[in-house]
């Protein structure tokens, strides 16, 4: 006589069970990256909200605005409220945050560098109502402060971006979606994303992303061009010889990655 509540009971659930070979849908919220090879693989098609995404990156700075400023952008047209920056490792470039519709007005730096008072400070703006984002630079997070700070993002529901260095990528997190983010070594015009985490089977591949946005690349090869055909005037090239273009933008430090870091520009 139960074998039979068993049977239909087991069918009516599986409808809802996810499998581990499926991509997994959204239980939550997403917002949209910005990217759509990347969308494509996550589930629901963007970042969670009220959840924690972690990066793990080779540089603090390397590649952050070029993965999340479509999203950013989009978190406070919704809700109107800041995106609060916590331990960032350079003060941002309002105007050309600003040229890719994320306002200067947005934005609010918090600048430390104890590691207790940034987890502080990142538990404070999640749990403040009018934060639309948060994006932490926690090197030093344990995974019972990261779960804390996990649970703060899922109940009062914001976004929550958390960068590490790549050096802890095989060690616990309770990030609901872990991506390491890389310069491509076969080609650098790529970032190379592997998705370590997420509701989903393995990624079969890397999901590559352009190191520059559309109008910085259109602007770059812009200036090129004038160049090449400048000194093709004077007579000093031939008319196939490649060229180089030296680009000069005083708003940001110089570094390794200084043009990561500008390529939000333009």
């Amino acid at each position: 006589m139960g074998l039979p509540f068993l049977d239909s009971f087991s069918a009516a659930a599986g409808r809802g069970v996810w499998h581990a070979d499926e991509l997994g849908l959204a239980d939550a919220q997403v917002i949209a990256t910005g990217h759509a090879a990347l969308d494509a693989e996550l589930p629901g098609g963007g970042w969670p909200v009220g959840a924690m995404t972690e990066l793990l990156l080779p540089a603090p700075e390397a590649h952050v605005w070029r993965l999340l400023l479509p999203a950013l952008a989009q978190a406070v047209a919704a809700r109107g409220g800041p995106v609060v920056l916590i331990g960032a490792p350079y003060e941002p470039c309002g105007a050309s945050l600003a040229a890719q519709g994320l306002p200067v007005e947005a934005l609010m730096w918090v600048r430390s560098e104890a590691p207790a008072a940034r987890l502080w400070a990142c538990e404070q703006a999640l749990r403040c109502a009018d934060v639309s984002a948060v994006v932490a630079w926690l090197p030093q997070a344990r995974v019972g402060e990261l779960r804390r700070l996990q649970l703060a993002a899922a109940q009062h529901e914001v976004l929550l971006f958390v960068c590490r260095p790549e050096s802890v990528a095989l060690s616990a997190s309770p990030a609901r979606l872990r991506i390491r983010a890389d310069r491509s070594q076969a080609d650098v015009s790529q970032i190379e994303l592997n998705i370590l985490k997420r509701r989903g089977p393995p990624l079969a591949a890397p999901v590559m992303l352009p190191a520059r946005n559309e109008r910085m690349a259109a602007l770059l090869a812009a200036a090129r061009l004038r160049r090449k055909l400048r000194l093709q005037q004077q007579g000093t090239v031939p008319a196939g010889a490649a060229s180089a273009t030296v680009v000069r933008i005083d708003a940001w430090k110089g570094g390794p990655d200084a043009l990561d870091r500008l390529a939000v520009v333009a």
